[in-house]
């Protein structure tokens, strides 16, 4: 019982951060996703990153130990994602697949 008291009291504890990215449509959300999604958190404790897609929507949950380890993440996953919509820019909207 106390194990599972202190686990619910260190969750929290823990800082989280929430982000949303709005794009132009669903198609260019699932992109952004897949390509951010092979980006693992190189320190496997102290932090952890959801992402998922909504409609057009990206969104991202960060949940850490501490503000320098999610500052670090937050700040480079921001990089990562502006070097996505940097690309997706240059190639102009996805095509629509046709069977």
């Amino acid at each position: 019982m106390a194990a599972l008291e202190e686990k619910v009291k260190q969750e929290t504890e823990k800082l989280k951060f929430f982000l949303n990215v709005p794009f132009p449509s669903a198609n260019e959300a699932t992109i952004a996703l897949r390509s951010l999604s092979p980006d693992r958190e190189p320190r496997k404790g102290g932090i952890s990153k959801q992402m998922s897609v909504c409609g057009d929507t990206l969104s991202v949950r960060w949940s850490a130990d501490e503000a320098r380890i999610l500052r670090v993440s937050v700040n480079s996953f921001l990089d990562h994602l502006s070097l996505v919509l940097e690309t997706m820019e240059m190639f102009g909207p996805p095509v629509s697949k046709t069977t």
